[in-house]
């Protein structure tokens, strides 16, 4: 299938295309900006009530009838240009697809070749998020501002915490033999506030900012190297395995709390109160990974010197590769008896993440900034997915399907499909479905090793669950189809083999509210599993939800992935900073009935995997599986992501 690298057939469109938004563009970004200024955000309600004299209201003031007469001016050259836009809107693709080409010897083409479907196996991590990326105006509706800024800081986070090297942490002590924390996570070096690590205690299960001497934010090439995983046949010295002792007795080393005023715990301290929260941040925070401090050696180095050696690895600091990864699967089931996997909250982005689905991102300038920066981890990526004005049946479409997919592996086919059955605000975006199939490898028989990965935005309206059932049941039915026409494979004569089917995205319900039980009783949960669930209306445990109360986004204690993580392990900070289901009981808003909140909150962002029409010699099991803080204070979701393990049967028999 050949893919679209423009969003027209040829040059001609595309310059009119250029023209007419040419025309449009001062008149969508002054009506932007007008309405902006009346929609604050509780950030900035915060400012005006801290400074009398804000700058921002003086502004506001003064520029508001520049504005409007500006506005006016721009009004006849915008309806020349919206006329001509919208009839090119029928000759407009689906979606733009976008190749790092100088990848180097790190590119997908060479990571496809790399597993041959034998061996121990072969795991691929996929993540999701929500980011709230519209023009600043609506974006506003949901406490967040500055859509231009929060594009490029998201994806510089989301590729310094993907592109870091893959930390696993053993105890070893007389006591505790588990693992501890997640393995797509990072190495928690607590600091004191001289600066010097501090071990880390084997009860800490969470998985904290480190000092990771990582590339700089602005390296975009050495960015898009990422460490291989040792238990996938990669180099065991692509990974940073750590082994942390007890000391004598069998007593793990002493907790060091955190530095006070909410800094993070690596040492670099957390921005100011009245720091924008929208704005990069400094060197050494813990969303941004830049400090360059550290490194893979260090870390090592300052575990033995909590021991009480001299900095050079003693007998508790080596690297134990090849028993520690062999006990790895065994260690695990101990540490989690209610599961075969890891879960955890994190504050990063899993390390060697695979395949990244996003929503929401609506705004065509900030999808441009966040596929630059992305582009320094990610090879792959479609965006700016969806249609606009007329098709069909569907009403006039003034937003896109804010879809957007990046990924370290070729993309073989796409399909978009639109949902025709939106209403209200939400028939304005074509939200709807994206279907990718990758390739992940080739058998030694030339058969091509594939993955089937879904992505969607269901209707937002709480009110409308029939409207989101038959936008799964066509979400089914689309996939159903697109399999069917990509697949070149016949029974007699298989020339590809299927290793995962994953589908995720947004789904605006939840698997806890009343007023959702018939989205949470759709046969979509009878064909893919969720690693969340239990059945309909019942949760696992340790599961959280995805949906952040929008009026507690900026406050101290969650302004940083750090604060965020650290909130979100308590059951008194989930009541407080994650949004629930509404209540029918008089009695003002959620921090005021914390007594009638029930779980933990809404779970509305889904990673789900199936096992129908994968390889049959092949098993796909879920191997960690986290909810993500790093883009506090970016966005009103919490990333999740998941990492599926495919092994071969026979290998496990």
């Amino acid at each position: 299938m050949v893919l679209y690298t423009t969003p027209f057939p040829n040059s001609c469109l595309s310059a009119l295309h250029a023209v007419s938004w040419a025309l449009i563009f001062p008149c969508y970004w002054l009506a932007d900006r007008l309405l902006a200024s009346f929609i604050p955000t509780t950030y900035e309600k915060r400012q005006r009530a801290d400074d009398p004299c804000y700058l921002q209201l003086l502004c506001t003031v003064l520029f508001t009838p520049v504005y409007l007469a500006l506005l006016v001016a721009s009004l006849p050259f915008a309806l020349l240009g919206f006329l001509l836009w919208s009839t090119l809107q029928s000759a407009r693709r689906p979606y733009v697809y976008s190749r790092l080409e100088d990848k180097g010897p790190a590119g997908g083409a060479a990571l496809h070749s790399e597993w041959k479907g034998t061996g121990p196996g072969k795991s691929f991590c996929f993540a999701t998020a929500n980011l709230c990326l519209l023009p600043d105006s609506l974006a506003r509706l949901n406490n967040v501002f500055n859509t231009q800024a929060r594009a490029k800081e998201i994806g510089q986070r989301i590729r310094n915490g993907a592109s870091r090297p893959q930390i696993k942490i053993y105890i070893d002590s007389p006591t505790n033999t588990s693992i501890s924390a997640a393995s797509f996570s990072s190495l928690v070096s607590p600091q004191s506030s001289d600066g010097v690590a501090r071990a880390v205690p084997g009860s800490i299960k969470r998985t904290a900012s480190v000092e990771y001497g990582g590339r700089h934010p602005s390296d975009e090439a050495a960015n898009g190297l990422a460490s291989g995983d040792p238990a996938e046949g990669g180099s065991l010295e692509d990974a940073c395995i750590v082994r942390i002792s007890g000391d004598e007795g069998g007593r793990p080393p002493e907790a060091v709390d955190p530095p006070s005023g909410g800094q993070a715990r690596n040492g670099a301290g957390g921005g100011p109160r009245g720091q924008t929260p929208n704005q990069s941040q400094r060197d050494g925070d813990s969303g941004s990974l830049g400090s360059p401090s550290a490194s893979r050696e260090s870390l090592v180095k300052a575990r033995a010197g909590a021991d009480g050696g001299s900095g050079e690895p003693g007998a508790n600091s080596k690297l134990p590769y090849k028993s520690s990864v062999a006990k790895k699967a065994a260690v695990r089931r101990r540490r989690h008896p209610d599961e075969a996997f890891d879960h955890e909250v994190s504050a990063f982005f899993p390390a060697n993440l695979d395949f990244l689905c996003l929503q929401e991102v609506f705004d065509k300038r900030a999808a441009a900034k966040l596929k630059d920066q992305l582009h320094g981890y990610f090879e792959y990526i479609l965006y700016d997915v969806g249609v606009y004005g007329c098709h069909g049946c569907c009403s006039f479409k003034c937003l896109n399907s804010g879809l957007f997919f990046a990924s370290r592996y070729p993309i073989m086919d796409v399909a978009y499909h639109c949902y025709p059955n939106g209403r209200s605000s939400d028939s304005l975006a074509s939200k709807g479905a994206l279907y990718l199939k990758v390739q992940v490898g080739n058998t030694p028989h030339d058969q091509r090793i594939v993955g089937y990965i879904s992505c969607t935005h269901l209707h937002a309206l709480p009110e409308d669950s029939d409207i989101r059932c038959e936008q799964l049941n066509m979400l089914q039915d689309w996939l159903a189809d697109f399999r069917k026409s990509t697949s070149s494979s016949s029974a007699a004569n298989p020339e590809e083999l299927v290793a995962f089917d994953v589908v995720c995205g947004d789904f605006n319900f939840d698997n806890c509210s009343s007023d959702d039980k018939l989205e949470q009783q759709h046969s979509l949960f009878t064909r893919y599993k969720d690693p969340c669930r239990l059945g309909p209306g019942e949760e696992k445990p340790w599961a959280i939800g995805t949906l952040l109360d929008k009026d507690g986004l900026y406050d101290e204690e969650v302004c940083t992935p750090d604060n965020l993580q650290k909130v979100l392990e308590s059951e008194e900070g989930r009541r407080e900073y994650l949004a629930f289901p509404s209540s029918k009981s008089p009695g003002g808003g959620q921090k005021g009935r914390k007594e009638l909140l029930k779980g933990n909150g809404r779970r509305i962002d889904y990673m789900l995997h199936g096992e129908e029409g994968l390889c049959p010699d092949w098993k796909a099991e879920v191997e960690e599986f986290s909810f993500i803080t790093q883009l506090s204070g970016l966005t009103d979701h919490l990333p999740v992501a998941m990492r599926l393990m495919v092994s071969a049967g026979e290998e496990e028999a």
